[in-house]
């Protein structure tokens, strides 16, 4: 037994008497377990920095194999016996084997091997009873065990790393010679640790990464020990977490600075990070950093701003601090640091990516060139235009959609639809897809493209919609006729366009294509053959025609600007050329996608297949109105040409629906209506279709996805239960108003008794139920738009999704009777004992009573039936869930697997 070892540690053996004995020249090492995951890739790493300190290793089933490492190959054995039989002989053995072998895998090495005097044990979560068993080996046996779940020791002096990764994969940058010795029970805080000492001029000699299992073999009394006796060793840094009191009686004799973390886990009841860094009673952060703190002699804690210290020490909370803790310690000591300053600790910046937020300076530091090989991967990542999305399995999973369990609001890219539900439909349908809102200038220009191609007369689309109508299809079936018609050949050339601007301006450094910008450079390569059309009489039809010179009409009269509209007006005006509609829409398309293009937020695929979601849109919409309302130049009555110039997108579509232009009231309802209908996230039937279509058609070959296939997946995964059923408050609204002489919805001024029409319902209602349940009809018909299975067990419920559209209309003053009706019957139904408490009004009541009150002057004179009310609601869903669709179907194209919505053969069920 070592002498000064005894004296200084009576009460267990302690062979290495200095830090300076820890990692040396002299020391050959055995691996166990060195053709692992974790160990192929360092232990190459330590041999080479150590000057060929590794003997050999050892791998089950692997002997008569070689680890091959530019300082020679390191020879495996199935074990240690094998390796030992062999001739090698080693002192040290590093294990990397799992934790239910580390046991045996000791056991061995000590048994066949009597030179033992190290064992260092890199594996996480030994089981404590295994780990009193390794350690009482090793007192018997003169062993020094280091860990477990450590990173091993690493001495800069000897240029020798025994165990881990510690200076990670080019250690000589951090491990830098020096005064000072780490002691860390965290492994990649000991490398970081040693950088930021540098960066104050202070080098290392021992890093010690004792590891932080439940049972630390050298721990701090030891490593203490050896501090001391080490002259390299002028001063030291430990860094404690919690648990366990390795470090309550320790006495020093040179200078400490100790950085004490993990008050956050204080309250935790199981260990979160490493196993042994839960506290019991009294070993917490905060009592480890008052030991510290008594045996340096300090009332505080250290921080550059209260720089509180003595000649014995100080303590920190926070590693950045540590560099000036030691340099302030050591002036005290009249020590000065080892050498110049190593860099420093302000942040330095690889990337930088504000998605175009404009922040303080403090906030958006300066991007600084990345070090070798990192800067040339950075730069090659540079020449990528747009993000590029893992692919993954989405069956049941988005990347656009996600509804919220507890409040069941849906969010679109982050937006929920409450809040989208205060946006037009066009906005929403640009947000769907680019994944943020257009300014008023891309708004304007978005308006003329939708509009652009939403007269649909002369169309086979429109055709096969008309008689799919007359046939007795509902409007979902109708408009799939349409949409089918708008295939890959159709938008060929916008697509084309699309791809061919983004390549020629993606190192412009454009920013935003709505300001001035010289595009004289991309004039002068762009090929013509692409973007300009032969001068001359059109080969396109007269509508085509005269579409093209209102949209650039449209542009003007809405006073919208656009570098790619102006750019390819030049390079048309140059060759004597001019512009087609399909090259116009293009250049639309990706004014509206360049600036999340830009910040990496939309991939430069959707930025191609934009054109072609923006004419799914257009068709849609106009494929609503019938062959008999659209003539060519004329929709529903309204010139083409007026439609570009002067409508919102959302106006076309109240006219395509209801055959009028809305008032600022009716516009504003029927653009909440629509943003409440975009989506209930990836699980419902109409995502699952637009998603099924997609997965279908193989999205890891994205080129062939067929978007507006995905359309009509989506459109026949709506029905007259999911979509049509919206009719059913219409319905019940109709049976309680149609005889009551209502004349204005609008105002509270109706002469109408709500409160007397829900209470009498409400008791026609519990007879017929407690007739129903009398006969044992458990099935009776239910009220449509009251109660919800989320927001039924408080006294009063409410949803909030209601709650927030009720409050929208009452700020604007805007009165809906058949919504006051609703929030009186619920309330009735408690009063007459039909419910235990009061009903919520669910978010379906409001899409009703919205569609109702704008429809019930033309009902209520006869101009329209109950079949166009059913009709009407039915479309009004297919038209705002086409923007959460839209959203689906392209996440589901860039993100997606093939055939990843199928549901697998075992999970089927046979039923007979």
């Amino acid at each position: 037994m070592h002498p000064q070892g005894v004296a200084a540690f009576p009460h267990f053996f302690v062979g290495v008497d200095s830090l300076a004995e820890l990692a040396t020249k002299e020391d050959s090492v055995c691996v166990l377990n060195i053709t692992g995951g974790e160990s192929r890739t360092v232990t190459p790493v330590s041999h080479i920095y150590s000057g060929g300190n590794i003997v050999c290793g050892t791998a089950p089933g692997r002997s008569g194999s070689v680890v091959k490492t530019s300082a020679g190959e390191i020879p495996v054995y199935d074990n240690a016996a094998e390796a030992y039989n062999a001739g090698h002989r080693f002192n040290t053995v590093v294990v990397y084997l799992p934790p239910s072998g580390v046991r045996d895998g000791v056991i061995e090495a000590v048994r066949v091997n009597p030179d033992l005097k190290k064992i260092v044990i890199l594996t996480e979560k030994v089981p404590v009873r295994e780990a009193r068993i390794i350690r009482a080996i090793g007192q018997m046996r003169g062993i020094d065990i280091f860990g477990a779940n450590c990173l091993g020791i690493a001495d800069a002096h000897n240029h020798i790393r025994i165990g881990g990764a510690l200076g990670g994969s080019a250690p000589e940058e951090s491990l830098i010679p020096g005064t000072v010795a780490i002691y860390s029970n965290s492994g990649n805080f000991t490398t970081t640790i040693a950088v930021y000492l540098a960066t104050a001029g202070w080098g290392t000699t021992v890093s010690l990464s004792s590891g932080k299992d439940v049972y630390i073999h050298y721990a701090a009394p030891e490593w203490t020990h050896a501090f001391h006796n080490d002259d390299r060793s002028k001063a030291a840094v430990m860094y404690i977490e919690p648990g366990g009191y390795y470090e309550h009686d320790l006495r020093f004799e040179k200078p400490v600075v100790a950085c004490v973390v993990g008050r956050w886990k204080a309250k935790l009841t199981k260990a979160c990070g490493h196993a042994g860094a839960i506290a019991g009673s009294g070993d917490n952060a905060l009592a480890k950093e008052e030991w510290f703190m008594e045996k340096f002699g300090v009332d505080a804690l250290f921080t550059p701003d209260n720089p509180v210290c003595t000649a014995k020490g100080a303590v920190v909370t926070n590693i950045a601090h540590i560099p000036a803790a030691m340099t302030a310690v050591m002036a005290k000591n009249g020590a000065q640091p080892d050498f110049a300053p190593v860099g420093d600790l302000s942040m330095k910046c690889w990337f930088s990516n504000t998605q175009g937020i404009e922040l303080p300076a403090h906030l958006n530091p300066p991007v600084v060139k990345a070090l070798a090989p990192y800067d040339d991967q950075i730069a090659a990542l540079g020449e990528q235009v747009g993000v590029v999305f893992p692919r993954q399995t989405l069956k049941d999973a988005s990347g656009a959609s996600m509804m919220d369990p507890k409040t069941q609001v849906t969010r679109i890219h982050g937006t929920s639809v409450l809040d989208a539900s205060t946006h037009t439909f066009e906005e929403n349908l640009v947000q769907s897809l680019v994944r943020e809102y257009p300014d008023d200038n891309g708004a304007a220009l978005a308006n003329v493209a939708l509009n652009a191609y939403v007269n649909q007369a002369g169309k086979v689309g429109l055709a096969a919609a008309d008689g799919s109508r007359a046939a007795g299809n509902s409007p979902n079936t109708a408009l799939a006729a349409a949409v089918a018609m708008v295939g890959p050949k159709e938008v060929a050339k916008s697509r084309e366009v699309a791809s061919a601007l983004v390549a020629l301006f993606k190192k412009s450094g454009m920013t935003d294509p709505g300001e001035a910008f010289d595009f004289s450079a991309q004039l002068a390569v762009a090929d013509p053959a692409i973007f300009v059309a032969p001068a001359g009489p059109s080969k396109c039809c007269e509508m085509s025609a005269s579409r093209c010179e209102a949209m650039i009409e449209g542009i003007k009269a809405r006073g919208a600007k656009s570098v790619f509209v102006d750019f390819i007006q030049a390079l048309a005006a140059k060759q004597g050329g001019r512009v087609g509609c399909g090259v116009l829409l293009a250049a639309i398309t990706t004014h509206l996608g360049w600036k999340p293009l830009m910040r990496k937020r939309i991939s430069a695929m959707t930025v191609s297949n934009l054109p072609w979601h923006f004419r799914v849109f257009s068709t849609l919409i106009g494929s609503a109105a019938s062959n008999a309302q659209q003539t060519i130049g004329s929709f529903c009555g309204v010139k083409d040409s007026d439609l570009m110039a002067d409508w919102s997108f959302t106006e076309t579509a109240h006219l395509a629906l209801l055959g009028t232009r809305p008032d600022a009231e009716a516009l504003y309802a029927f653009s909440v209506l629509l943003g409440l209908i975009i989506s209930n996230g990836p699980g419902t039937i109409s995502a699952q279709g637009a998603k099924g279509a997609v997965s279908a058609d193989g999205p890891e070959s994205p080129e062939r996805v067929q978007i507006n296939k995905g359309y009509i997946g989506f459109l026949t995964h709506t029905g007259y239960a999911h979509g049509g059923n919206g009719f059913e408050a219409i319905a019940f609204l109709l049976d309680r108003f149609r005889d009551s002489g209502l004349k204005d919805p609008g105002t509270d001024n109706h002469g109408l008794d709500l409160g007397a029409m829900a209470t009498g319902y409400a008791k026609e209602y519990k007879g017929y139920k407690v007739r129903a349940k009398a006969e044992g009809n458990i099935s009776y018909d239910k009220i449509p738009c009251v109660n919800h299975p989320v927001f039924k067990d408080k006294d009063v419920n409410y949803d909030p999704r209601e709650v927030f559209v009720d409050d929208l209309f009452q700020k604007r003053g805007a009165y809906n009777v058949f919504h006051d009706f609703y929030h009186q019957l619920v309330q009735a139904l408690y009063k007459t004992g039909v419910s235990r408490n009061v009903y919520c009004v669910n978010v379906d009541a409001v899409i009703a009573v919205i569609l109702l009150k704008m429809l019930w002057q033309p009902y209520a004179d006869g101009k329209i039936s109950d079949e166009t009310l059913e009709a009407a609601a039915f479309t009004t869903f297919l038209f705002g869930r086409m923007i959460g669709s839209a959203a689906e179907i392209d996440d589901h194209t860039n993100r997606g697997r093939n055939m990843d919505t199928r549901t697998a053969a075992s999970k089927c069920a046979y039923v007979s």
